[in-house]
């Protein structure tokens, strides 16, 4: 069984990885750019929304933001919904709306942070069965003859294999490095809505309880 197995993968050479590596650089590319088109129609901040919100002018956030698409525009949405129950209400919709959201900005991004961690020793592993392949030839006399200049070739091809690997795995980790780095913005100006909100609820707050205190006791008649 062990044979068979050894004799298989030595027939077959490296050009079995090489194709792997091929479709999964054609998966990769796919899904970089598809990414790209998600982040694309939902990156926009929300022009003026932190000063409104700032300002109290809840009403014209609402209309400024509308039905815009987005992390920060529905984060807003959420924070403005609940407003009207104090700062933690806030805080416990924005968290919910991210964690809501979250999948949708991660998906995939899994796949390209383990095929950008992986490709390369995908590719190494072709490269070690090119080099078998390329000595088991020298001592049987294969068809590649049976010299030095043979068993070099056979690893010269055999290499491609790791250049491979690595030029499939570049991109993957740009991609998924990227797209971790845009979330996190993404996530940041939401949390900004979130505070700025909170910020503006607690003042006012704090305004009311200092009105109540100064109002003077009704005294009755």
């Amino acid at each position: 069984m062990t044979n068979a197995l050894f004799h298989l993968f030595t027939r077959a050479g490296a050009e079995w990885v090489m194709f792997l590596l091929a479709a999964l650089s054609v998966a990769s590319v796919t899904l970089i750019l598809e990414r790209l088109a998600w982040f694309a129609r939902r990156r926009a901040p929300v022009p003026g929304l932190l000063p409104l919100l700032r300002a109290g002018r809840l009403e014209e956030a609402r209309l400024r933001v509308g039905r815009l698409r987005g992390l920060e525009a529905e984060v807003a949405r959420a924070a403005l919904d609940a407003a009207e129950g104090g700062p933690a209400s806030v805080h416990e919709a924005v968290a919910c709306a991210i964690a809501e959201a979250r999948p949708g900005y991660e998906r995939a991004l899994s796949f390209l942070g383990t095929l950008g961690n992986n490709a390369p020793f995908l590719g190494l592993f072709g490269t070690v069965i090119g080099v078998i392949q390329a000595f088991s030839d020298l001592a049987v006399g294969g068809p590649r003859g049976a010299g030095a200049a043979a068993v070099m070739a056979g690893i010269s091809e055999a290499l491609v294999a790791t250049a491979a690997g690595i030029l499939v795995a570049i991109p993957a980790v740009v991609a998924f490095n990227g797209y971790q780095r845009w979330l996190k913005a993404l996530v940041q100006r939401a949390e900004a809505i979130e505070h700025a909100l909170a910020a503006h609820l607690e003042r006012d707050e704090v305004r009311q309880a200092a009105l109540a205190r100064a109002r003077p006791p009704v005294t009755a008649a």
